[in-house]
């Protein structure tokens, strides 16, 4: 089964995700994608980490989501992915500018076909005001786009505002 968990910064996506794959019975890998470049997000992977299961598998990787996630998914196991829209942004920085289109083709490629259950993590970062910058509105249009497709192909969908989710799309929770 897929699931796509958007809401803004803070909602309670993240926990949200976390407690679906304590509650499935399964065997949970966690994907991060996240680079700690800084203080501040030093201590928002400090947050995860202590809030996580110490017997979840940890997989992290900020670029090559897709053969990670072929690598990892098994039927008794459940992949969660927190967050996509950190990978997005590591792969718009790099200087290679065709890699972004090759690593989200990949995921889309395989992200229907694989065993399991998957939650993805995302930021929806879409109903705010247009950004001013070149680089910002690539991220927002590219996010958008990659939201939407994934919505398509997932089985649920929902959105989280407050630490309450709305499910968009499949059955409720």
């Amino acid at each position: 089964m897929l699931e796509l968990i958007l809401g803004g910064a803070r909602s309670g996506k993240s926990r949200l995700a976390e407690k679906l794959a304590d509650e499935s019975g399964l065997e949970v890998v966690y994907v991060a994608t996240s680079q700690a470049l800084d203080g501040e997000m030093t201590a928002r992977v400090a947050e995860h980490r202590a809030r996580r299961p110490g017997h979840w598998a940890l997989v992290e990787e900020p670029l090559a989501l897709a053969r990670v996630l072929r690598e990892q998914a098994a039927p008794n196991r459940c992949l969660l992915v927190d967050c996509l829209t950190l990978w997005l942004t590591n792969l718009l920085l790099l200087e290679d500018t065709q890699r972004l289109t090759a690593e989200r083709e990949a995921l889309l490629a395989c992200i229907g076909q694989l065993p399991g259950r998957i939650l993805l993590v995302s930021n929806e970062s879409g109903l705010g005001v247009v950004p001013l910058g070149e680089l910002t509105r690539r991220y927002v249009d590219e996010a958008g786009w990659l939201h939407q497709a994934l919505a398509e192909r997932s089985q649920r969908v929902v959105f989280t505002v407050a630490g309450l989710p709305m499910v968009l799309k499949g059955e409720a929770l």
